[in-house]
């Protein structure tokens, strides 16, 4: 069950993303989230506006991910390619499971698509996990974004535009 996280979940929700952390350095992406991303406030900023997610299975959290339709500040520039379309759309960010189910993404996206057909993800160049799942799941690759409240990397930019 995929529902909107609440402030009581915290403890269970920063366990996923340390456990996600240490999957993305085992598997040659240490740099992406560092040693502490997302920070506290952040998780705490995104509950408080109900745009962080949980899926539970049995009363146990095993992934959370950010979904809202706003713009993002930072796919207002993309390069070396285009967007498929500029009508609204949903942004999916801080995917992050515990490693115990399958199908994560898909079943994200599946909840995402419930309330906009157009989305929008993007991941770091040493995430080859994550490029590899969000292809299978129906995103075509869009061009390269810069984190624009951050320090300014690079990340590979997706978009699914459904019917």
């Amino acid at each position: 069950m995929i529902r909107h996280a609440e402030i009581q979940d915290l403890t269970a929700i920063e366990a996923v993303y340390a456990h996600a952390r240490k999957f993305m350095e085992e598997t040659g992406n240490p740099n992406q989230w560092g040693k502490n991303h997302p920070p506290r406030a952040t998780l705490e900023n995104a509950i408080a506006a109900r745009k962080l997610y949980v899926l539970e299975e049995d009363g146990a959290i095993h992934g959370s991910f950010y979904f809202a339709i706003e713009e993002e500040p930072n796919y207002r520039k993309i390069d070396d390619g285009s967007w498929l379309s500029d009508v609204p759309y949903g942004v999916i960010h801080m995917v992050a499971s515990d490693g115990t189910i399958h199908g994560f993404l898909q079943q994200i996206v599946a909840f995402c698509e419930w309330q906009t057909k157009h989305l929008r993800i993007d991941t770091h160049h040493d995430n080859k996990v994550m490029q590899h799942v969000i292809a299978k799941n129906g995103f075509s690759r869009r061009g390269i974004i810069y984190l624009v409240n951050g320090d300014g990397s690079a990340r590979i930019a997706y978009e699914k535009l459904g019917e």
